[in-house]
């Protein structure tokens, strides 16, 4: 989990999916990133994330997120975020009131990935909503 200034202004142009299904607006963001290609990388990537340091948690869960979800396939990661609905990836850039061990992981994390095939750099990037069940089938009784 790694976010940049300039990847905070690129989400902030993608329109979030909100979700009807819970007693609450939330919002929910999905983002994609490719791992090095190195099976070393990968599975201390997923070992770091088995117990996610607590400073970083407690800075996710400030920033507006009430859940996170990380898949992987290979290399590939996609990244699914439920967010409080004044979210913004602003609030995830490390400024100088971030706590170091944040600051430390960020640069950690970095270090496992690479940009996606067309991106310009290794910071997350928002995928386009392809498909919504929801959406098509409002109204629907069945």
């Amino acid at each position: 989990m790694r976010f940049t200034r300039r990847s905070a202004r690129m989400f902030a142009s993608m329109p979030a999916l909100r979700l009807k299904a819970m007693s609450t607006n939330v919002m929910r963001h999905c983002l994609s990133l490719d791992l090095r290609d190195d099976p070393e990388v990968v599975a201390q990537y997923d070992r770091y994330h088995e117990a996610v340091w607590p400073e970083v948690l407690d800075a996710l869960r400030a920033s507006g997120i009430i859940d996170m979800t990380i898949w992987r396939r290979d290399t590939r990661l996609v990244m699914l975020i439920e967010t409080e609905p004044d979210f913004s990836f602003d609030k995830l850039v490390a400024g100088a009131d971030v706590h170091p061990r944040v600051t430390e992981w960020n640069a950690l994390m970095a270090s496992f990935q690479r940009p996606l095939p067309g991106a310009t750099s290794a910071a997350w990037q928002p995928m386009k909503l392809a498909f919504n069940m929801q959406a098509q089938t409002k109204g629907d009784e069945s």
